[in-house]
């Protein structure tokens, strides 16, 4: 399946090659294309009170344009309600295959008889990447990834996107080729790593393979130093965010706040409790934004785009 993957992308880049320059993914959405855009996403929403609370307000009166939603977790359905009933708000589907807290843990959604390999001696989902690959598959990753979408549709959210909790299916190019068919399955635009990330980790063909397939992805993405953040927190996402290049990028930040909730199931409530003041409250991130002209949209933009350029190829074929 890789391997027709490539060859689709190799169509796709002589196709462009032999039309011209393919517009950039700005100019496709109406913008010149050294416009700077913005997607500031709040992973792990549905995890916990603490983590819907915190999302909630950086949605409304902070910065952050959307989140992905935890579907597995216990406060899923808050979240969910939330959604609801503000169907502007823009949510996608959080995919979740492990469960990597030692006392707030969670399992599948899909039946436990058609995902057993998921699930660890406790019954929940397995502590980390690793253990997924070695005891589970990827047909079952894509079994328990589907159930999660359909139980979020189910549920009343207008999910706009896809990303992968702790990127288990974006670092195995087996589970790679399940999170290309989910995107296609539904329709959606999915996250990437940067091409630059993915051609140092053997992975350079991947974009081009989701394109060949009609999936809307981002130009950049903030992940490779994030393991190097400093205790600084505001100070590491105003350099990000003030040296941002032109195109569309997305940033993760996981909203919490310093509750006895958040302090009882991660031991990393003070970073989240500092993405959120940064994003939800800090005058100084908001002044960054409007001095570097960056335009802040959500994935809703770019699923809309997704799903016109699809109507525009089939009418096309006609």
């Amino acid at each position: 399946m890789m391997r027709r993957w490539v060859a689709m992308a190799a169509l796709w880049a002589v196709t462009v090659g032999t039309a011209g320059a393919a517009p950039t993914l700005a100019e496709r959405l109406g913008y010149p294309a050294e416009t700077r855009f913005l997607i500031i996403n709040g992973d792990d929403a549905g995890m916990c009170h603490t983590a819907n609370v915190a999302t909630i307000e950086a949605l409304e009166h902070g910065l952050m344009t959307s989140a992905t939603v935890m579907v597995p977790c216990p406060w899923f359905p808050e979240i969910a309600r939330y959604a609801r009933e503000h169907p502007a708000a823009d949510f996608g589907v959080h995919l979740c295959h492990t469960s990597e807290w030692q006392v707030y843990r969670w399992g599948p959604v899909a039946p436990r008889s058609e995902v057993p390999h998921l699930i660890d001696p406790d019954g929940y989902f397995w502590h980390e990447i690793p253990q997924v690959y070695a005891k589970a598959n990827p047909e079952e990753a894509y079994i328990e990834a589907k159930a999660q979408v359909t139980k979020a549709l189910a549920a009343g959210i207008d999910v706009t996107h896809l990303d992968s909790h702790m990127g288990t299916l974006q670092y195995h190019l087996a589970y790679v080729e399940k999170y290309l068919q989910l995107a296609v399955d539904f329709d959606l635009p999915a996250r990437m790593a940067s091409q630059e990330s993915l051609a140092k980790n053997g992975g350079g063909q991947l974009r081009a393979a989701f394109a060949a397939k009609g999936i809307v992805t981002t130009d950049d993405f903030v992940w490779e130093d994030l393991k190097d953040m400093p205790k600084d927190v505001k100070g590491y996402w105003m350099n990000k965010v003030g040296s941002l290049k032109p195109g569309v990028t997305e940033l993760y930040i996981h909203a919490g706040q310093a509750t006895d909730e958040l302090k009882a199931v991660t031991h990393s409530w003070s970073v989240r409790t500092a993405e959120f003041e940064t994003f939800a409250r800090d005058p100084d991130m908001r002044a960054l934004v409007g001095e570097r002209k960056i335009v802040r949209i959500g994935w809703r933009v770019l699923r809309e785009l997704q799903r016109k350029e699809r109507r525009e190829r089939a009418g096309a074929g006609k």
